[in-house]
This record gives structure tokens, C-alpha cells and sequence, in this order.
């Protein structure tokens, strides 16, 4: 390991002089480029993430010089792959420049495989309102490239963080779209019901205690999907929705966990329902008071 850093040293040193030494413009830079190159390999092997990422940002500036952007792109998305392991925010920033190249030459699917990955990061660290920003961006971008699919699970990521930020319209309004989306397409069919669990969720969430909304929601999903009536999903909707109308806590938590016995929820429906539950206790204590 310490041969592969002394021959990444070594090479890096040999690019350097190259840059300032004389020579044609053109060959000079690329004289360097291929030394940067090794060098960062070498330090790659090494496993030396700091110094290989750092090399590769010197890379993308040589092929900037020689105004070859896609390499330059390349090199700051290898730069960010090597800070990904040490330093996220280098990452992000390495990631922003290989994008900012990207859309400049017009490789938008690169460009949005690259936001995605910044929204990951973001992801990672809790950032829930910059993942968005992110995720969104790259939706925009796998949807003008047709690439559905990639647009769609980045737009769910954004339904599920707009939720836990408690922004509930938003994500009722991409989940029901997703559904209507999906309901035309024969592979996609099969995963109608949960979007629109997803959604249902977050009516009942939104709704803070009203069955009002979630019954005239159940009733849009059946126009939506005519099989929707008849899965558990739309069970547990209605259930949960005449447990709130009759206050009743009880028969709340029963509807949740009759359905968690035969399709285990997940962490994020499991924190949201019980959002509407701790509002649920909070109304029948109120009513308790009362009497």
C-alpha cells in the first residue's frame, strides 16, 4: 500500500512539473492529464480516498483547459466517488460541478443520475429538505428523458420526506398521480393499492382527527382502481377512517395491527399512523374532560 501511494506521489509530482514547465498548450495539459490519471489510480489502490479525490479535481482541471468537458465531468464524478467514503461535503460539491458540465453538453440522464446521487447524500445525512431539492431535480430530468421509471422512484423519495416534514398535500398529490400513472401500464398495476395506502396515510394525517376527507379520498380510489375496494389496503383506510369518526382509539390500534399481522407496515407508515393515533388519544381525553 505504501508502494502504490509513493507511486501515486511520484506521478503527481511528474504532472506538476508538467504544468509548469514549457511546452504546446495542448500536450502539456495532456501530458498531465494521463500522470493526474495514474496518480489517482494509484492513491485509489492505496486506498487513500482524500488524496485520489483531490487528484481527480486536478485531472478535470487539465481537460477544463483543453475544453473537454465530458472528461472534466468524468473526473469530478470520480473525485466525488473517492469523498463519498471520507467527506460528503466534498462529494456533493464534486457532484455539482460534474452536473453543472454535464447539462452545459447536454447529457441529461448523466446529469440526473448525478443529482440523484447528491440527493442520496443528502439522504444519508438526515437533510431531508436539500434531498428533496435534489430528488426533485432529477425527477425533472429522467422525466424530459421519457425515463418514467428512474423519474418515479425519485418522486416516491420526495412523497416520503414531504410527508415526515408534514408537507401531506404534497405527497398525496405524487402518490395519486403515481397511481393514476401506473394504472395504464400492465406491469404496474400490481402496486396501485400501496400508493394509495400512501396516500390514504397521509389524508388521515393531514386531516388531523376528520374522517371527512380520507371517505371522499376512498371514494376517488375506487373510481381510480374498481379493484381497490376489495384489497386490504382499502380495509384498513375505511377502518382506520370509522375508528377517528367514532373516536375511538381502540378499535384504531386494532384495525393497525389485524393488518401488520398478515403485510408487516414499514417505518415510515408505522411513525405517520401513529401521528394520527397520538391525535386521536388527544381528542377522546379532551372529550373525557368534558364529561
Amino acid at each position: 500500500m505504501s508502494d502504490q501511494i509513493a507511486r501515486a506521489e511520484d506521478y503527481e509530482k511528474k504532472a506538476e512539473k508538467k504544468l509548469s514547465g514549457w511546452g504546446l498548450f495542448s500536450s502539456k495539459y495532456e501530458d498531465a492529464a494521463d500522470l493526474f490519471d495514474k496518480a489517482a489510480n494509484s492513491f485509489k489502490l492505496a486506498k487513500s480516498w482524500d488524496q485520489a479525490g483531490s487528484t481527480y479535481i486536478k485531472l478535470a482541471n487539465c481537460h477544463l483547459k483543453m475544453d473537454s468537458k465530458h472528461e472534466a465531468a468524468s473526473a469530478y464524478a470520480n473525485a466525488a466517488n473517492c469523498y463519498k467514503k471520507t467527506n460528503s461535503k466534498e462529494s456533493i460539491s464534486c457532484l455539482e460541478q460534474a452536473v453543472n458540465l454535464f447539462l452545459e453538453i447536454g447529457r441529461l440522464s448523466m446529469s440526473a443520475r448525478y443529482y440523484k446521487d447528491i440527493a442520496e447524500l443528502y439522504e444519508a445525512e438526515h437533510n431531508f429538505e436539500q434531498a428533496i431539492v435534489y430528488y426533485e431535480r432529477a425527477a425533472d430530468l429522467f422525466q424530459s428523458e421519457e425515463v418514467t421509471t428512474s423519474a418515479n422512484q425519485c418522486r416516491q423519495k420526495i412523497a416520503q420526506f414531504a410527508a415526515q416534514l408534514e408537507d401531506y398535500q404534497k405527497s398525496i398529490e405524487i402518490y395519486e398521480d403515481i397511481a393514476r400513472q401506473s394504472m395504464n401500464t400492465n406491469l404496474l398495476k400490481y402496486g396501485v393499492r400501496g400508493h394509495l395506502l400512501n396516500a390514504g396515510i397521509c389524508q388521515l394525517c393531514k386531516g388531523k382527527g376528520d374522517a371527512v376527507a380520507i371517505n371522499n379520498a376512498l371514494e376517488r380510489y375506487q373510481d381510480l382502481d374498481p379493484t381497490f375496494s376489495g384489497t386490504r389496503e382499502y380495509k384498513l383506510l375505511a377502518d382506520l377512517a370509522d375508528a377517528i369518526d367514532q373516536e375511538d382509539v381502540a378499535k384504531f390500534t386494532d384495525a393497525v395491527k389485524e393488518f401488520d399481522s398478515m403485510t408487516q407496515l414499514d417505518a415510515w407508515k408505522t411513525t405517520l399512523l401513529l401521528r394520527v393515533k397520538e391525535v386521536l388519544k388527544a381528542k377522546e381525553l379532551e372529550d373525557d374532560d368534558l364529561t
